[in-house]
C-alpha cells in the first residue's frame, strides 16, 4: 500500500530525526547516571559531601529510562498523528529538560559548599569510626579501599589516626592500608618512612574524584537539554498543526 502523504510529512520526518536524538540523549543520562554510581564505592568515605552526586545518579538512571520511551512515544505519536501521545510527550519533555537545568545548577552551587566543609567533617568521622585494616564495616573497608587505590593515608595524612578510635584500639600509629607493600616485612605498622607508607593524604584526591564527576554530571545534563530542546519545540509544533 503507497504511503499516505499528509501536508505535514516533512515536519513529521524532522519530528523521527530529532525524536532518534530525545532517545539518544536518554542513552546518554543512563550512562552518566551507571558511571557516577559505579565510583560510588570509592568516593562513600566522603559521607554525605557525595551523598548528593549518588542520589543524581540514580536521577539520571530515572530520567534516562524515560527520555529513551519518550522518544520512541514521540515517534510512534508522530506516525500516528495522535495529538494526545505528542502532547504527553511535549509536557514530559519540558519537565524533564526542567529537572537537568536544576540538575545542573545544584551542582555548580553545592560542590564549592561541599569542598569548603567537607575537610573538619570528614576527619572528625574518620577518627571517630574507623576501626582498621581487614575490618568487617563497611566504613573501615571503604577507607581501606580507598587508601589502597588512591595510593594515599588519612585525610590530610598518616597523623590522622593519632589519638583515634583505631589507635587507641590497636596502639598502632597507622593502619596497614597505609603501606606501600602491605604483605611486606616493612610495613610494620611503626615504619613512618616514606619508602614505606604513603605520606599523602586522600582528602584532595577523594575531592577532586568528585569535582570531575559533577561537573561531568552538570556538563552531561546541559548537552542532554541542548539534545532534546529541538525534539520539544518540534513536538508541539506538530501538535499545534494537528489541531
Amino acid at each position: 500500500m503507497a504511503e499516505t502523504h499528509t501536508p505535514y510529512s516533512s515536519l513529521k520526518k524532522l519530528l523521527f530525526f530529532l525524536n532518534g536524538l530525545v532517545a539518544m540523549s536518554g542513552v546518554l543520562l543512563l550512562g552518566l547516571g551507571t558511571w557516577v554510581n559505579g565510583g560510588a564505592n570509592l568516593t562513600r568515605v566522603l559521607g554525605l559531601s557525595s551523598t548528593y552526586l549518588l542520589h543524581i545518579g540514580y536521577l539520571c538512571l530515572a530520567m534516562g529510562c524515560i527520555t529513551v520511551l519518550l522518544g520512541f512515544a514521540g515517534w510512534y505519536g508522530a506516525t500516528k498523528e495522535n495529538r494526545g501521545i505528542l502532547f504527553f510527550c511535549f509536557l514530559s519533555l519540558v519537565l524533564i529538560v526542567l529537572v537537568e537545568i536544576t540538575v545542573a545548577t545544584v551542582i555548580f552551587v553545592f560542590f564549592p559548599i561541599v569542598q569548603e566543609l567537607a575537610f573538619e567533617h570528614i576527619l572528625t568521622t574518620l577518627r571517630k569510626n574507623y576501626k582498621g585494616y581487614n575490618e568487617p564495616d563497611d566504613y573501615s573497608a571503604g577507607w581501606n579501599s580507598a587508601m589502597a587505590k588512591l595510593r594515599c593515608c588519612g585525610v590530610n595524612n598518616y597523623t590522622d589516626f593519632s589519638g583515634s578510635l583505631f589507635e587507641i584500639t590497636t596502639g598502632h600509629p597507622y593502619p596497614r592500608s597505609c603501606c606501600k607493600s602491605i604483605g611486606t616485612t616493612a610495613c610494620d605498622v611503626r615504619n613512618v618512612s616514606r619508602d614505606v607508607i604513603y605520606q599523602e593524604g586522600c582528602f584532595l584526591k577523594l575531592m577532586r574524584i568528585t569535582k570531575i564527576q559533577s561537573f561531568t554530571l552538570s556538563g552531561g545534563s546541559l548537552g542532554a537539554v541542548v539534545i532534546q530542546l529541538p525534539g520539544t519545540l518540534a513536538t508541539l509544533l506538530l501538535f499545534v498543526k494537528l489541531g
